[in-house]
């Protein structure tokens, strides 16, 4: 991967909106209403839902799908650091 690569990686993390994200599954996290992904610290924000379109119409993302798309507006810049430490550490 490519200088170019990271640089359109962090150019996509710093134009999403801000962090952090967190995946909210019915039954594991609250006790009604949809699975949703809280997108900042506002709780009373507006959150995103996540839908998948199958041959019987949309259908919720899975919690794995949330939590993963929750977890990457943190995992990634985490990584893309990382990866530039290392690479300021040369060969």
């Amino acid at each position: 991967m490519d200088d170019a690569e990271l640089d359109a990686i962090e150019a996509r993390c710093k134009a999403a909106s801000p962090g952090p994200w967190k995946s909210f599954i019915e039954g594991r996290d609250h006790r009604s209403g949809d699975d949703f992904i809280q997108v900042g610290d506002d709780a009373d924000g507006p959150d995103m839902y996540v839908s998948r379109h199958t041959s019987s119409g949309l259908r919720p993302a899975s919690a794995q799908d949330l939590d993963f798309i929750a977890a990457a507006r943190q995992d990634i810049p985490d990584l893309l650091a990382e990866l530039k430490r290392l690479r300021s550490q040369g060969p």
